[in-house]
């Protein structure tokens, strides 16, 4: 889930940039601090920007850069679990498919893909089902639901895992055809001997 945040905090000018405009220095400043990071509590943050209310400069005895304070707004990324999310598979391996979801991966093990039997094709890097023609490559567009979060220090130690699994997730196509399978299934119960 995608979430907008006010935050307040303070960046230093190096005298070497005396004379710069100032909300360019604080932009680059803030971006280089901020963005990629991820904050336990709020996610990984995306992107820095709004940035106002940049305050006069304050100077400490034995450090020539001037202190100011400023505020700003930051769009984080948090993956909430039971969250249902779209995404495109970026990678195949034997135990599973990454998927992209928002700014980072989350992976389908291979027992959360489907419900029917998978085989991994290592020529084609393709998952295919023993049964209904079902089939899973880079590229292909997903829904899935959140199972787990571990958020970490950084992008590649946290972990999000997914399951397709349950009923109305997948590619689309699985969707679709469950659907159709299922209303085929209520219109043979309908009226009987009138």
């Amino acid at each position: 889930m995608f979430k907008k945040y006010s935050i307040e905090d303070t960046f230093k000018i190096d005298p070497t940039h005396f004379g710069s405009e100032i909300e360019e220095i604080a932009r680059d400043v803030l971006q280089a601090k901020y963005e990629g990071t991820i904050d336990k509590d709020l996610g990984l943050i995306v992107a820095v920007f709004n940035i106002r209310n940049i305050g006069d400069g304050i100077v400490y005895p034995g450090d020539p850069a001037t202190h100011h304070s400023v505020e700003f707004d930051i769009l984080a990324y948090m993956p909430m679990v039971d969250e249902i999310v779209v995404g495109e598979v970026s990678e195949l391996a034997e135990f599973g498919a990454f998927v992209r979801i928002g700014p980072m991966d989350g992976l389908v093990h291979v027992s959360q893909i489907t419900t029917d039997f998978l085989s991994f094709d290592r020529k084609a890097l393709t998952f295919v089902a023993r049964r209904g023609g079902k089939s899973l490559k880079k590229g292909d567009v997903v829904y899935a639901k959140i199972s787990t979060v571990s958020m970490k220090n950084s992008i590649k130690d946290s972990k999000v895992a997914l399951s397709m699994r349950p009923e109305g997730l997948g590619k689309l196509e699985w969707i679709m055809a469950g659907q159709k399978a299922a209303g085929k299934h209520q219109k043979g119960k309908g009226r009987r001997g009138r």
